[in-house]
């Protein structure tokens, strides 16, 4: 008896702000979100701001060299604390000079000596929950949270297994990219590639090789695992050392619900990660990295190739579906699960909308 067709989600799940708000009270606040690299905070007292389900966070390196995230407010009256990115010996609040040690603890304040029965050790800044992965900072809301190598086994000694010198590494080039989209759109999208024959033309003529293109879900947890070959040596874009190993394939992970590391051919490490700021608005930012952060004008103009193809392309078609989802002539249409897999197939869209299913619903 053949199994039942899946239909794809209803639009209301990509559309509804009521459902984007559970998500970013729900899904976005307990599961592991990419802050930043520990290589751009390597000194004591380097920290840099940012924004995980619109709450307001910093990450620093304290005098014991671990990497420390906080929420970005004062616990005296609610100011932010730092912008941007720098380097501080103290976290000191420009509202009224509240100072905190880089652990969280307050050190001092204007005249708080002078309040009968105050005790500083009883204050201190919120802290969340933080991982190194591979030299990526992590960080989740909950508490409670599983560690990541249970929400994603095997996925960090697997990268470490392709880009050997993984741990060496450090961010050249950040590109920014706004899509006018439900994240989920946008994450669908980079989820499959029976779009990319069709749309993606430097991608799959001189990257990969679309013909053994795959991405399946990993055995246990929450990872989406892409596989190919590379392109033959003589039509790729960029020189590949093959005699490292696994320079020859295409290899990327997608963590759910935001993060994907890629290991292009050439064991060249990059990585997306998104950003949800409402519900019909997110950004990409693609990040690149070399040993050391060391220019490279392979990578430099693999980044370049990349945003003004792969990823121009992709702004055009995530933004058409999310004007098409807003549409009254739409109706959910059935996925292509080929059983066989393959670049033709959906069955991890069918593995992400499920999981975007029990976000929303349980």
């Amino acid at each position: 008896m053949n199994a039942p067709v899946t239909l794809s989600l209803d639009a209301r799940y990509y559309t509804d702000p009521a459902i984007f708000a559970k998500e970013m009270d729900g899904l976005l606040s307990t599961t592991w979100q990419f802050a930043g690299h520990a290589n751009d905070i390597p000194k004591v007292g380097d920290y840099f701001a940012f924004e995980i389900a619109g709450q307001q966070l910093f990450s620093i390196r304290g005098r014991d060299k671990q990497v420390r995230t906080f929420y970005n407010v004062c616990q005296h009256r609610a100011h932010g604390l730092v912008q941007g990115s720098g380097n501080a010996r103290v976290v000191v609040c420009p509202y009224h000079a509240w100072t905190y040690e880089l652990t969280g603890h307050l050190r001092n304040g204007p005249n708080i000596g002078s309040v009968p029965g105050f005790e500083k050790s009883t204050v201190c800044l919120t802290e969340v929950r933080t991982e190194d992965f591979n030299g990526f900072i992590f960080v989740n809301l909950d508490d409670d949270a599983a560690p990541m190598d249970e929400w994603f086994p095997g996925v960090r000694e697997e990268i470490a297994e392709y880009v050997p010198n993984v741990q060496e590494l450090a961010p050249l080039e950040w590109v920014e990219i706004p899509e006018k989209c439900n994240w989920k759109v946008s994450v669908e999208n980079y989820s499959e590639c029976y779009h990319c024959p069709i749309n993606h033309q430097t991608f799959a003529t001189g990257v990969i090789n679309p013909e053994t293109y795959d991405i399946q879900p990993m055995d246990r947890g929450y990872t989406l695992r892409h596989t190919t070959e590379c392109q033959s040596m003589e039509k790729m874009t960029y020189p590949v050392d093959l005699s490292v190993p696994h320079a020859d394939e295409y290899r990327s992970w997608f963590l759910w619900p935001m993060v994907s590391f890629q290991c292009y051919p050439g064991n060249v490490l990059n990585t997306y990660h998104w950003r949800a700021h409402d519900v019909d608005r997110c950004t990409v930012w693609r990040g690149w990295y070399t040993p050391g952060g060391q220019d490279s004008d392979v990578i430099r103009n693999l980044a370049i190739q990349d945003r003004e193809t792969t990823v121009e392309e992709d702004i055009h078609l995530v933004e058409s579906v999310y004007r098409g989802l807003k549409s009254k002539g739409y109706r959910p249409g059935p996925l292509v699960v080929d059983p066989k897999g393959g670049v033709s197939s959906e069955h991890s869209v069918q593995k992400l909308q499920q999981w975007m299913r029990e976000a929303v619903d349980g």
